[in-house]
């Protein structure tokens, strides 16, 4: 059977004793803030509470996709220590990273024609895809080759349910999604929206909700509407937040009051630097699996 290793991106978010435990490789991401280059490292060389604090001080982000070249260094390490790769991208419907990855695997096969390397769009983001990245290290666990490994992230991935909110809509009018005006009458009223990510691995905003409290109530319901088995959910839960923690740590007391079947406590993580640049400080994310994503 071929040696083989799972990889992803930073943007997983999960952290690096995960990635340990898990055996699974990650590459960074990079990001500025006001204009210095950092490395979305799950905190280690700039702390997410820094980050999320400058946020909240008024420092502009702005993040950096990969490039071929940096695929290519990262690929021919680990295949240099005698491994094939399955990598998971951070999907396509938020960043590009998929071609770049591509095109270092056009260029290795040249040099490397016996190595096996296989790209897979996640169509997730965050700790979704960290949740995803999980269920694969189980199944490679079972003694699954990498075919197999493949084809199963490719039937799994739609399962993976993304649920978002946000109790601050400023950073949204920054990245130009949402109207000034909204964006004031919005925090005016309390307004969260409720999003998630279709089939295509996009962002796609569902409901407006007034208030903390039913925002958290709301995003609990969608996980008894679309999970699994209902509230006999028997599978992995994992939430992350940006500086939000006492809201993550509310929709984990809900969850696991109403699933009591958790396999295993709910994992709470911080939104990496890359996704929380754009999402800024005040959201909180929860995903599970259930039922197929659609558009």
């Amino acid at each position: 059977m071929d040696k083989y290793i799972l990889s992803c991106c930073s943007t997983s978010d999960l952290n690096l004793e995960y990635y340990k435990k898990r055996n699974i490789r990650f590459l960074c991401f990079h990001y500025f803030l006001d204009g210095v280059e950092h490395k979305d490292d799950f905190g280690e060389t700039f702390s997410m509470a820094d980050f999320y604090k400058k946020m909240e001080e008024g420092a502009m982000t702005k993040t950096s996709q990969l490039n071929a070249q940096d695929y290519y260094n990262y690929f021919e390490n680990i295949l240099n220590e005698g491994y094939n790769i399955v990598h998971l991208t951070l999907s396509s419907g938020i960043s590009g990273t998929i071609n770049s990855a591509r095109i270092a695997v056009n260029m290795l096969k040249e040099k490397y024609p016996d190595k096996k390397i296989y790209v897979i769009d996640s169509l997730a983001a965050s700790s979704g895809y960290g949740l995803l990245m999980e269920k694969l290290a189980d199944y490679k666990d079972q003694g699954k080759t990498m075919e197999e490994v493949v084809k199963y992230a490719e039937e799994l991935r739609l399962y993976i349910n993304h649920w978002f909110f946000s109790t601050d809509l400023k950073y949204y009018v920054r990245g130009g999604r949402i109207s000034k005006t909204s964006g004031f009458f919005g925090n005016m009223l309390h307004v969260c929206p409720l999003l998630n990510v279709n089939d295509e691995g996009k962002l796609i905003p569902r409901e407006k909700i007034l208030g903390k409290k039913k925002v958290i109530s709301a995003i609990v319901e969608k996980m008894v509407q679309n999970a699994d088995n209902g509230k006999d959910y028997d599978d992995y839960c994992f939430i992350s937040h940006s500086a939000s923690y006492e809201d993550a740590k509310a929709v984990e007391d809900k969850i696991e009051n109403e699933f009591p079947k958790l396999k295993g406590k709910v994992e709470i993580f911080d939104i990496g630097t890359t996704i929380g640049s754009h999402t800024g400080p005040g959201t909180v994310a929860l995903f599970f699996k259930g039922k197929k994503r659609e558009h």
